[in-house]
């Protein structure tokens, strides 16, 4: 019987990995190192040196969320791909440097998690009103929803196949394949990094939150209309963030 192309094999297994991840996640969320997902819970971390357990529940989140959202650009850059021998090794340089773009911004948000903590210990006002920390986090991601930059790599990531001709060129393939994945990486970062921001001011850990803004980041960043949902969802992220800010000076004049 003839073997089928090692190409019909790649994107079941990319498929059976994502789901993997998620079943990680869930797992973990059910165990008693899910505090470890938590921003409340970096602390521990870093006083016992274990950086690389946040970064490896970092990249299994990134692989859940996040690498879903860009399978139009792995799909194509596969077709384009495909009469070559080394495919599988390509499509895996891709997704290896796609993956390195968002493991790096989880290291700086740990890293600037630690900043803001040592902030908080030193001031007096913020270890009083720490719920403006979230509050402005919220905010921040509400007012990026209009930015150009916002829209400028959401059109990059709605234009995969003329993304991947613009900067593959075929000569040092594996090299090209991984650049090409970072590139790809830096846009999507470009897309959704706040949104993911808010990510890690809710939890790490919540499931919930994790499927409900995967969703939202698949949709606003490849559907044809994805676009108009940016608006809607900076509105509700500055409501709520007003919403953040109320809450405590109502509660401290009683009403």
């Amino acid at each position: 019987m003839r073997a089928l192309p090692r190409r019909t094999y790649f994107l079941p297994l990319l498929g059976a990995l994502i789901t993997l991840a998620w079943l990680v996640l869930w797992v973990w969320g059910q165990s008693p190192y899910a505090r470890f997902l938590s921003h409340h819970h970096l602390g521990e971390l870093r006083n016992s040196g274990l950086i690389l357990v946040f970064i490896a529940g970092w990249t299994v989140m990134i692989v859940a969320m996040m690498l879903p959202t860009s399978l139009p650009l792995i799909t194509s850059f596969q077709a384009l791909t495909h009469l070559r021998k080394n495919q599988g090794t390509l499509l895996a340089l891709l997704v290896l440097g796609y993956l390195c773009v968002w493991t790096l911004f989880g290291v700086m948000i740990y890293t600037g998690d630690w900043i803001v903590h040592q902030a908080v210990e030193h001031s007096l006002w913020l270890e009083a009103h720490a719920w403006t920390l979230g509050a402005a986090t919220v905010a921040l991601s509400g007012l990026y929803q209009f930015t150009q930059l916002k829209y400028h790599c959401l059109d990059k990531c709605r234009s995969p196949l003329t993304f991947i001709m613009k900067h593959w060129r075929g000569g040092q393939e594996k090299a090209q394949a991984f650049r090409l994945g970072a590139h790809h990486g830096l846009f999507c970062l470009g897309c959704c990094w706040s949104l993911m921001l808010v990510m890690f001011a809710v939890g790490l850990g919540n499931l919930g939150w994790m499927l409900a803004l995967a969703a939202v980041m698949g949709v606003e960043k490849n559907m044809p209309w994805g676009r108009r949902l940016s608006a809607p969802l900076g509105v509700f992220l500055l409501g709520w963030s007003l919403t953040l800010f109320m809450i405590p000076a109502l509660w401290a004049t009683g009403h």
